[in-house]
This record gives structure tokens, C-alpha cells and sequence, in this order.
């Protein structure tokens, strides 16, 4: 495996990829012939000990991924779609769910790892662990599967380097590789979509080149996530069909064309070995394994998405991914017809609201919501519905927005409440989206997006203090801490009138001013100490 594409890849993503995916090297023998015994629940006492003379304990790996993230967070190539984020929280639940029931993922280590889906604009069939529990999902992998098994199988996979701590058995055999040199060349790969010269000082030299060699998956490990993940995902009560059908789809890419589309193919081989032990164990996949092509009823009873609502999904992945107008307008043509799919009018929806045609994008939706009633694809088109209505040049029509304005704010989906805040603000009722929004971040302290929201919302009331330390809590969870506190400090800076309306606000302001400035004392700390 390459440890880098051969060419700088456009996407900064891409390259986070190619080295976040190839961050393991070979276990030594003993683990080898450890890790080819077939694994049962409660079978994590095979694996070292957390913190337990290893070279990267959990919570140096988990400071390891937060610098890593923070990085992410600032690339143009991030996406925070709170629609795809939904439904890929609707897979990746039921499989951390079902890892932690089998044992995979001991209480320690959900507690301590972040656990976190981040979304990445490039159309590349790609997804990755990083160090700390961060995996990246790019848009490409939700365009190109076909039903909700397929993406799981790719997240089980991606799930189980995380709970088997590869990283850290990595770190176990390469003494040399501290964590901050393997931060360092993640950081290099980030820099590489802005400034290729940049990424590659930054990962040059002869303890990189040297490091570079090292840093590779072995096919034990990859052997080792695809059993595993085989077990989380008919755990979780996905069909084990999934992942044949998944290695199936790849191996045929890769027979026709690698042109660099497929990133997954270099840094996880598939073999024939590989393939043939996926399809072995679809006859015994154990209790909770549903049969090939599970039907609707099935996926409904154990809680997981349709096909029909993956596709939707996956057309919104498509259209979002894309960039060229006139990838857009066919899309909007292709929806045209009575007899239309829904992925069809889907698609065609988004486009056209891209585009700026807000009248066809209302006609499209409109049809989309009848084509969808009765399944659970229904709550994203209604999404979507109400994303085009509170476009600019929208058509009013006041009774939809009410409607599905009154719905939102009573739902529990991160997309429809965010939305349903965004309808409350825009037709005079700041208050309902403040209150809405202040439970939510109560419960989700880390969702920049909602406190980015909250701070308008608030500063539309007059509330500048709220709305200043909404801002500041927006760049803190993001790991903005020098953003943060700069912000918190602006809201302690307010004129007396407006800081000292709020008594008990300026207080939480000063607490987490506070909180803020030990955080950056911490990373100044571990910054002298390496």
C-alpha cells in the first residue's frame, strides 16, 4: 500500500485518509496468532491493557485525536449537515450500541474516546479512523452504497480498529513513533489540500520517510476488524450481507478502474481470503443476524433506517458533493417525469434550491413528500421541505411553514430541531427557538452549530451578553479555545448595562472563562513537555 496517493490529492480529507487509515503496523507474532482465534463477546481481555504499559494510554490518544479534530473542524472540506449527520447516527448508534454489549468497547473506553462521525465534502469513496475515537465518512461512501447495510459494514469495520486499540498496540511495537511525530505528519496531510509544499516539509525527512515505512495496517488487523465487525454488525441487527456486498462493490472497482476514486481499496486490501471468510460466515452470523435483503418490517422492528430512506441519503450525499452547475440542472430534469423516484425528486429538489430556483425546488419537495408518506423516509423529506422554504426567494406559504415549523420544534432530530429554530426566528418567534435551543445544547454541549444558532437567535432579543458567550461555547467545541477565550472575554468586556442585566449569566461567563484559559494551560504544558 502506498503510504500517500501518488499525486497531491485535491482534498485535504483524501490525504487525512490515506494516513489515518494506514496508522497500524503488524502486530508482532505472538499478537498474530492471537488475534486469528475467533472472537466472542467479552473477548477485549485479549487485547492489552488500557494504559497498561503501552506507549499510548487512552487519554494521550484521546488528546492525540483532539488536535487532530481541531484541525478538521477548520478545513473547507468539513461538513457539519445535520440531515446526514441524523442518518448516519441512525447506523452508527445501533453499532457502538451492539459493541458495547458484545464487550468490544469496555465502559472505560466509551467513556474516554469521543465516539464522533465527521463528514468530509470529498466525493472520494473513503472513511477512516483517527486516533482518540474520531471516524471520517466521506460524502463519496454515502453516494455510492445502495442500502444501509453496505455504509455499516464500512462504519463495523472502522468501529472495531477503534475499540482494538490499534493505535495503541501500533505505538507498543514502534517505540520511536511518539504520538506527537504521528500528529505531526496528520497535520502535514492536512495541510496538503492548501499548500502542498507546506504538507510535504511537514513530512519529509529521514525519521518521516523512516515512519512512513512503518505506519501500514497489517492484513492481520484488517482480518481482525473485518471479523469483529462482522459480529458488531449482525449484532446491531443489520444484515451480514452487508459486507459481502460491500467487498463485492469495491473488488469490482477495483478491477475496472483505481483512478484514485476508491482510496479504501489501497489502504484495506481486499483478498480473496478476506472476501471468502465474509461470505462463510453469513450461514452461521449467529443470533440477530438478519437473512439476505432484510425487509422493511424487519429493519422497523429493530429500529434501523429503510432502503428508501438510505436512498434519500445518498442523494443528498450526491448533490451535496457536487460542484458543477450542470450536474445540478440534470438532476432537476431528471425529476421532471410523473413517475419520478423519490431519490429522483430528492435530488432534483436539492438542485434546483442550489441553483436559485426556489418555485421548482417547492414543486419537486411537494411531490417528494407525497411519494414518501407513510415511511420513515417522510422526516427527511419534510426536512428538506422546510430547508427550501427558508431559502432566500422562497414562496411564502405561511401554512406549510407553521406546520412544519410546530413540528420541528417538537421533534427529537438534530436536523428538524436546528430547522424548526431557524422557522421560529424567521417568522417572529425568537423566543420559542431560544427556548428550544437552550434545552438542546443542555444535553448536546458540543454542537457548535446549535450555539452558533442560539447566538442569534439571542442577539435578535437583544441578549448580547447570551449571545456573545453562545458564541464563545461554539468556538469551544470545536477546540477553538484561543477563539473561545477571546470571546468570553469580549462578553465580560460589555458595557455595565448589558453585562450586569444578567447576573447569573456573567457568572457561567467567568466559570467557563476560567475552564478555558486551564485548557490552554494544559496544551502549553504538553507542548514544553515534548
Amino acid at each position: 500500500m502506498d503510504f500517500l496517493p501518488p499525486s497531491p490529492p485535491r482534498a485535504v480529507w483524501l490525504a487525512v485518509g490515506a494516513l489515518a487509515l494506514a496508522l497500524w503496523a503488524p502486530a508482532p507474532d505472538a499478537a498474530r496468532a492471537q488475534n486469528n482465534t475467533p472472537h466472542a463477546a467479552g473477548h477485549a481481555h485479549n487485547l492489552p491493557s488500557l494504559g497498561d504499559g503501552e506507549s499510548l494510554t487512552v487519554s494521550a490518544e484521546r488528546r492525540l485525536g483532539d488536535r487532530i479534530a481541531r484541525s478538521i473542524y477548520r478545513d473547507p472540506d468539513y461538513l457539519d449537515d445535520p440531515a446526514l449527520g441524523d442518518y448516519l447516527q441512525q447506523i452508527w448508534q445501533p453499532l457502538l450500541g451492539a459493541a458495547r454489549q458484545r464487550g468490544e468497547v469496555p465502559a472505560e473506553l466509551f467513556e474516554r474516546l469521543a465516539w464522533e462521525l465527521m463528514i468530509s465534502r470529498d466525493r472520494r469513496v473513503n472513511a477512516f479512523a483517527l486516533p482518540g475515537g474520531y471516524l471520517g465518512v466521506n460524502l463519496g461512501l454515502l453516494a455510492v452504497t445502495e442500502r444501509p447495510e453496505e455504509l455499516a459494514s464500512v462504519l463495523a469495520h472502522e468501529l472495531s480498529h477503534v475499540s482494538q486499540r490499534h493505535i495503541a498496540r501500533m505505538m507498543s511495537n514502534e517505540q520511536r513513533m511518539a504520538p506527537w511525530m504521528i500528529a505531526g505528519m496528520i497535520l502535514g496531510a492536512l495541510a496538503m489540500g492548501s499548500n502542498p509544499n507546506a504538507a510535504g516539509a511537514a513530512i519529509a525527512g529521514s525519521t518521516a520517510a523512516a515512519a512512513q515505512q512503518s505506519l501500514n495496517f497489517s492484513r492481520d488487523m484488517e482480518r481482525e476488524a473485518d471479523r469483529i465487525g462482522f459480529g458488531v454488525l449482525t449484532g446491531a441487527g443489520f444484515d451480514g450481507q452487508g459486507f459481502v456486498g460491500m467487498f463485492d462493490k469495491l473488488q469490482q472497482a477495483s478491477r475496472l478502474n483505481d483512478d484514485g476514486a476508491f482510496p479504501y481499496l489501497r489502504s484495506h486490501p481486499l483478498t480473496s481470503e478476506r472476501i471468502a471468510d465474509m461470505q462463510a460466515r453469513l450461514p452461521s452470523a449467529g443470533p440477530g443476524a438478519m437473512g439476505p435483503r432484510a425487509d422493511a418490517p424487519q429493519r422497523a422492528a429493530a429500529g434501523l433506517p429503510s432502503a428508501a430512506l438510505h436512498a434519500l441519503a445518498a442523494a443528498r450525499a450526491r448533490v451535496l458533493a457536487e460542484r458543477n452547475s450542470t450536474r445540478w440542472n440534470t438532476w432537476v430534469e431528471q425529476a421532471q417525469p410523473a413517475m419520478a423516484s423519490a431519490p429522483a425528486l430528492y435530488a432534483g429538489a436539492l438542485a434546483a434550491q442550489r441553483l436559485g430556483q426556489p418555485a421548482r425546488a417547492a414543486e419537486l419537495v411537494g411531490r417528494l413528500r407525497q411519494a414518501t408518506a407513510g415511511s420513515d423516509a417522510r422526516g427527511f423529506a419534510d426536512a428538506l421541505a422546510l430547508e427550501i422554504l427558508l431559502s432566500p426567494g422562497a414562496a411564502p406559504n405561511p401554512a406549510l411553514l407553521a406546520e412544519l415549523r410546530d413540528a420541528a420544534l417538537a421533534a427529537d432530530a438534530r436536523a428538524m430541531v436546528l430547522l424548526g429554530a431557524q422557522a421560529a426566528l424567521a417568522t417572529g418567534q425568537a423566543p420559542r427557538a431560544a427556548s428550544r435551543l437552550q434545552t438542546w445544547v443542555v444535553d448536546h454541549p458540543r454542537d457548535a452549530l446549535a450555539w452558533q444558532l442560539l447566538s442569534r437567535v439571542q442577539q435578535a432579543q437583544g441578549q448580547t451578553l447570551r449571545a456573545v458567550r453562545a458564541d464563545a461555547e461554539a468556538r469551544a467545541a470545536q477546540y477553538d479555545w484561543d477563539g473561545a477565550l477571546e470571546r468570553f472575554k469580549a462578553a465580560q468586556a460589555l458595557p455595565p448595562a448589558q453585562r450586569n442585566a444578567d447576573p447569573i449569566e456573567l457568572a457561567i461567563v467567568d466559570s467557563r472563562r476560567r475552564d478555558v484559559e486551564q485548557r490552554l494551560k494544559d496544551l502549553m504544558r504538553e507542548e514544553k513537555e515534548r
